[in-house]
């Protein structure tokens, strides 16, 4: 049982990395599309933000009423209507309201969908007793390697961009109602053996210092690699005065890197721990998106790409791990985690954009850095933590490994 729903955890997170990467492979073709400035780009990609911020804050509850595979189903079911929209916007009707409405509905259902199959992934991961949350990771990663090279072939044959989302979303919907149907029985997933505090509940979790550090965290390697989604092949595109196809391989190539650093980083974790881990990552996305800013060069930026996608590889799924070491808090922590680092989507594209109006999209890239100095000071609050120590102190971040 825990082995077929691991199979099905690694499906859902792959399908949902090809939704997202299918838009983030299209942007710069449909900015053209819209005729639109950085600026404006920026506002629009906020209704993404602001869909998935709708849906987060009540994740927690609606996994705790109809359980995960529910959550995730019906997420499918609004990213799959959120790609028609966005496609028929942006390819048909030439509509940055109807654009921003199939993005705002990407959001809210890749929001849900995001807190649900964490959690469904902690539970798995508690089955089997290993590591393994960045490998389902690596398959969300691995899905936006798809998404975006085969957004990058769409692209380069002129295959437009309403009859690419819509198809997409079609593909979503379905191999996502077919997958959850191996997810874990709902008594198994909430780990009924597990004696449950009288308070469970994301406004406790809102109250946990230590889970609201483990969200700063979060947010930081949110930033880190929501930036280069967004903003890397438009980057590549303005700066280095190359095609729209090879921005969008520019991307394709951050997301390779970071599905490699989800791949090998389980192995990792378990060696040398969380902490370690997370201060080599985020110190390798400093060094890797200043490459990109400021090599000068194509081959130099394409060295810095793998080492910032590298560097962003591990930091949100150890930060969601962190968030479920207590089986009977996880739904809760999970998506008050998911709630504070979902706000580098809602902060990071109007803050790009007017960036990347006044300095130009690629140095505007360098918010990077920042971002991963904050993920380094925060990095302690994922040092792993016994249940029955957060059961009984929730603030306190007595480490175990």
């Amino acid at each position: 049982m825990p082995y077929s729903a691991r199979n099905a955890v690694a499906i859902v997170f792959a399908v949902n990395g090809m939704a997202i990467a299918t838009w983030m492979s299209r942007i710069p073709h449909v900015r053209d599309l819209l005729g639109i400035t950085a600026g404006d780009l920026g506002r629009m990609l906020l209704a993404l933000a602001v869909g998935s911020l709708l849906a987060l804050p009540s994740a927690g509850f609606v996994i705790s009423k109809i359980g995960a595979a529910r959550t995730v189903a019906g997420g499918s079911v609004i990213v799959g209507v959120g790609l028609v929209l966005a496609g028929i916007g942006s390819g048909a009707v030439d509509s940055v309201l109807l654009t921003a409405a199939g993005l705002a509905a990407l959001g809210f259902g890749s929001g849900g969908w995001d807190v649900a199959m964490n959690v469904e992934g902690a539970a798995v991961e508690r089955l089997i007793g290993r590591t393994i949350m960045p490998r389902f990771h690596a398959a969300f990663s691995l899905g936006t390697v798809v998404g975006a090279g085969v957004g990058a072939g769409a692209t380069a044959l002129g295959v437009t961009v309403v009859a690419h989302l819509v198809a997409t979303g079609v593909l979503v919907t379905a191999t996502t109602l077919v997958a959850v149907r191996n997810f874990l029985p709902r008594a198994v997933e909430a780990d009924d053996d597990v004696e449950r505090p009288a308070d469970v509940s994301v406004w406790t979790a809102w109250r946990e210092p230590r889970t609201l550090a483990v969200g700063v965290l979060v947010l930081s390697f949110a930033l880190i690699e929501g930036i280069a989604n967004d903003w890397l092949a438009l980057g590549l595109v303005d700066g280095y005065d190359v095609s729209n196809a090879v921005g969008a391989g520019g991307f394709a190539i951050f997301v390779t890197a970071m599905t490699v650093g989800r791949v090998v980083g389980s192995n990792l974790i378990d060696r040398f721990g969380r902490l370690f881990v997370l201060r080599l990552t985020g110190s390798m996305a400093t060094v890797g998106v200043l490459l990109v800013v400021f090599g000068s060069a194509l081959p130099i930026a394409a060295v810095g790409i793998v080492i910032w996608g590298l560097g962003a590889s591990l930091g949100f799924p150890l930060g969601m791990s962190a968030a479920s070491d207590d089986p009977a808090r996880a739904a809760a922590r999970v998506s008050v985690v998911a709630s504070i680092g979902y706000t580098a989507f809602l902060a990071g594209p109007p803050v790009l954009g007017w960036l990347g109006d006044h300095q130009g999209v690629l140095q505007a890239l360098s918010v990077v850095a920042v971002a991963a100095v904050i993920g380094l000071l925060a990095s302690p609050a994922a040092r792993r933590v016994p249940a029955q120590t957060a059961q009984a102190d929730p603030g306190r971040t007595r480490p175990v490994s």
